[in-house]
């Protein structure tokens, strides 16, 4: 069964995840602070991350920016601010999903069981090396992107976004499936961190190039179109 690394500075929340997670079958690891957390996320050999935002030593954010230098493995973070920057600030360093205290158990094993599918499917799923929409190109192997000749410096959701839309070009793609896709989970409130994230890909591409990539359907979505 899978390792999951549990970085949590609240003793009462770290032993109620520790509990849970055992009787669902998996090996748990605990970290009270940032910089264990990061020494045992990157020697462990853990399979997942859950990952406190606010912790001493280290910041979960500075902890997940650091994991994501070396490794590649799931990160869920828990945040006690339901806020769009902190979300928008976790998975611009490389968190795969978040989570708002207080939460139920439910979802997080759920979303658990996502990321770690995801994880152990990856490299089965790519079917071709590139994908390509007028300059625009992708690297389905690197997961780069470029403008021409010229790499686009995206973060990993925004290439995310990106790589969806362009899979789905000609289709109007609602925020809610957008969320459902690229973050991977059922996704019920707030939708405006799909509009931040469209905001940074026309700043990264069409401001800066002169394009126009994406598109805005009123009332409906987005669209790429060919």
């Amino acid at each position: 069964m899978a390792k999951i690394l549990i970085v949590e500075d609240e003793a009462k929340i770290a032993r109620f995840l520790e509990l849970e997670l055992k009787h669902e079958g998996y090996e748990i690891l605990i970290a009270g602070d940032g910089r264990l957390g990061l020494e045992k996320a990157l020697k462990e050999n853990v399979d997942l991350v859950i990952l406190d935002i606010m912790l001493p030593g280290l910041s979960g954010i500075e902890v997940c920016r650091r994991i994501r230098l070396e490794s590649q493995v799931p990160i869920i973070m828990l945040t006690a601010k339901d806020d769009v920057t902190d979300k928008v600030a976790g998975l611009d360093t490389g968190a795969d999903d978040y989570m708002t205290k207080p939460f139920a158990i439910e979802e997080l094993l759920a979303r658990i069981r996502v990321a770690l599918n995801r994880k152990k499917n990856t490299g089965n799923e790519l079917k071709v090396e590139t994908l390509q929409i007028g300059d625009i190109k992708l690297n389905l192997t690197s997961h780069s992107a470029y403008y021409k000749d010229e790499e686009l410096t995206l973060t990993k959701k925004e290439y995310e976004l990106l790589e969806y839309m362009m899979r789905n070009k000609n289709i109007v793609l609602t925020r809610e499936q957008l969320l459902n896709h690229v973050w991977d989970y059922e996704y019920f409130g707030d939708t405006n961190v799909v509009d931040v994230y469209i905001r940074y890909l026309r700043q990264k591409i069409d401001e800066k190039y002169g394009g126009h990539l994406i598109s805005t359907v009123r009332g409906v979505g987005y669209i790429i179109k060919d």
